[in-house]
């Protein structure tokens, strides 16, 4: 930036000067010394030097000298003087908060290059043609990141191994001043999330209190913040997510569970808005596993399509491909649907607008739909997926087609996803294993026939399984194939294992509370599955072995106590700990080490029963 404002500047005409903060002395006396030598002029005669433009990189470390830049530097300077401050980090409230400086100083967040100015810097710096694309895909336009893509591509060509290369040293230049090893585990845990807020931040590490943590995130210059709360740029996520991965993926999979378990708790008690916000996020959180990722970045084949309302010329496109594809008669009921729901259609375009495909998503229960849709004696709000195709390929795989499926799913985490959802296909058997897999199964009984064709129903039940449960079935299930493909998951350390008790009974009293936790695959709770294969199994049997151990401790005259706090605040909750201990006739000092000396004994009791799960000992 500074050799454009340098360059814009002496086109212009004027004395242009470049100071590095990193390398000012800390004084303000030794700082003007080495202005006045830049200047060939004393302080007291800064104010003489005309047409001045003072550049300051690197103002992140200017530190004390801030104010007395502030104060008295730029005071001291000629009235027609510019300076401009570049830096990593925001500006202190004092430049907004002096009502002399508010009108005079003008604040510019630099993003992104655009992808024809990436384009032009890489050919600049020499990066060959046929490695731009991926340069600009990797980067996304993130200035430092190109400049390092082009200085490896002068030594090789650029590619996954080079990538990994250009994110370390990206991460070595985010993150060269973090405090503490807490603040890392801080900016590790902002980067998996899709937004942190500060009570987010406190339960994601574990702690009680984080508005020092969250501050410190707010003020880093790769953080930025929004409505839903701060969220790292995305070249930062990618580096620290992927390096934490790698290097402790323990670790990664705890702060995992416990944004599980507060986005759960957020669910419960939300209001329809804020169920929908914890939806995305809860997927978001999931974005690295095969099914759910797509909802989150779609595919690179999908990049170029969108999707919108039929135009009014397009409504005759899509007649003529269902007419095309699947005959008059669903032709007929197609046009007829629009005409009654004319908002039940989606057109996929491609980047030059043209449309590709559509989809047609009917309320089943009107007139026109009860004609071909039969509901088979199903209640409540149901919604079908009559129509959907690749004008060109129909339902055969394809971008579209890809497309049509996420965009599909995207909507089923709104606050309008029906209690029923159907979908409908030309041939069934290629979609049993995929639909089974998305907790879609086949409805025979709702199969129907139009124009003598025979169309398959899939359909999932969106009150036996709610979207939030959907997504970690989801999760669970990708998980399950990963095992099933060699990836071995390492037992639970005591530490580990201790932090899932603790997020197991702190959820214990929600009804779908257990299905998230880190206790699932203990050997403890696989031991009496005895082989069974329903889903929800795990989390029943967990449920019981944590109702075991607490019946344990009610029977032991040395853990009552400790089991009657724990019975009134997690297993069956008198409401806060304060009314628990009321309950128990407690004073709160009282009734806290009760309730410590409780949960240290649940979780050794349970500890014992987990190792001999592990060593094939009788508990």
């Amino acid at each position: 930036m500074r050799w454009n404002v340098g360059w814009m500047a002496r086109c212009g005409g004027r004395h242009v000067v470049w100071l590095d903060g990193h390398e000012l002395p800390r004084s303000p006396e030794d700082a003007a010394g080495v202005l006045g030598e830049v200047l060939d002029a004393s302080p007291e005669e800064f104010h003489t030097v005309k047409d001045l433009v003072l550049l300051v990189d690197t103002a992140e470390f200017l530190g004390p000298l801030e104010p007395w830049l502030r104060r008295e530097l730029i005071p001291a300077l000629a009235a027609d003087a510019v300076v401009v401050l570049a830096g990593r980090d925001r500006p202190s409230p004092a430049w907004r908060a002096d009502p002399g400086w508010r009108e005079l100083v003008g604040i510019l967040q630099l993003g992104n290059l655009s992808r024809h100015e990436g384009r032009r810097l890489l050919e600049l710096r020499g990066v060959p043609a046929d490695e731009r694309a991926a340069a600009l895909d990797f980067t996304r336009g993130h200035p430092l990141a190109l400049a390092l893509v082009a200085d490896v591509s002068a030594q090789r060509i650029f590619s996954e191994t080079s990538a990994h290369e250009v994110m370390g040293t990206l991460l070595r230049s985010f993150v060269d001043t973090v405090p503490s090893p807490l603040h890392q585990q801080a900016l590790e845990a902002c980067a998996m999330v899709l937004a942190t807020t500060e009570p987010l931040l406190a339960a994601l590490l574990g702690l009680d209190d984080a508005a020092e943590l969250f501050a410190w995130l707010r003020d880093l210059s790769i953080v930025e913040y929004g409505a839903r709360g701060l969220f790292p740029h995305d070249l930062a996520r990618d580096a620290l997510g992927g390096e934490l991965r790698w290097r402790d993926p323990d670790g990664c999979a705890q702060i995992r569970r416990r944004a599980e378990a507060y986005y759960r708790q957020r669910f419960a008690a939300g209001e329809p808005a804020v169920r929908q916000a914890v939806l995305l996020e809860f997927v978001y959180l999931h974005r690295d596993t095969s099914v759910l990722g797509p909802f989150v970045a779609g595919y690179p084949e999908t990049g170029a399509l969108s999707a919108g309302p039929p135009t009014r010329s397009e409504l005759g496109t899509i007649v003529a491909w269902v007419r095309e594809h699947e005959g008059e008669e669903s032709a007929r009921l197609c046009g007829a649907w629009l005409a009654e729901q004319p908002r039940s259609a989606v057109v996929v375009r491609g980047e030059a607008g043209e449309a590709l495909g559509f989809y047609q998503l009917i309320d089943v229960g009107s007139g026109v739909a009860d004609q071909a849709v039969p509901t088979g004696g199903e209640t409540g709000r149901t919604r079908m997926v009559r129509f959907w195709m690749d004008g060109r390929t129909y339902q055969d795989p394809s971008p579209v087609q890809l497309f049509i499926t996420l965009h599909l799913f995207r909507s089923f985490l709104t606050p309008a996803c029906p209690d029923l959802t159907l979908l409908t296909f030309a041939e069934p058997d290629p979609w049993v294993t995929g639909c089974a897999h998305l907790d879609f199964h086949r409805v025979p009984d709702l199969d129907f026939e139009v124009g003598g064709r025979r169309f398959a129903v899939f359909g999932h039940d969106w009150r036996a399984v709610p979207p939030l449960a959907w997504i970690s079935r989801l999760a669970e299930r990708d998980s399950l194939i990963e095992l099933s493909q060699g990836a071995e998951r390492a037992p639970l350390s005591e530490h580990e294992f201790a932090e899932a008790v603790r997020s197991a009974l702190r959820l214990y009293g929600r009804a779908d509370g257990l299905r998230g936790s880190a206790l699932l695959g203990t050997a403890m709770v696989t031991a009496g599955l005895g082989g069974e294969d329903d889903p929800s199994a795990p989390a029943r049997e967990l449920r019981a072995v944590l109702a075991d151990t607490a019946e344990r401790m009610a029977a032991s005259p040395r853990d009552r106590r400790g089991y009657r706090a724990l019975h009134h605040t997690f297993l069956q909750p008198a409401g806060t700990q304060g009314a628990a201990a009321e309950l128990l006739g407690l004073p709160m000092t009282t009734f806290r080490r009760h309730l410590a000396a409780g949960e240290a004994r649940f979780t050794e009791i349970l500890w014992q029963r987990e190792l001999d799960a592990r060593h094939g000992r009788p508990s």
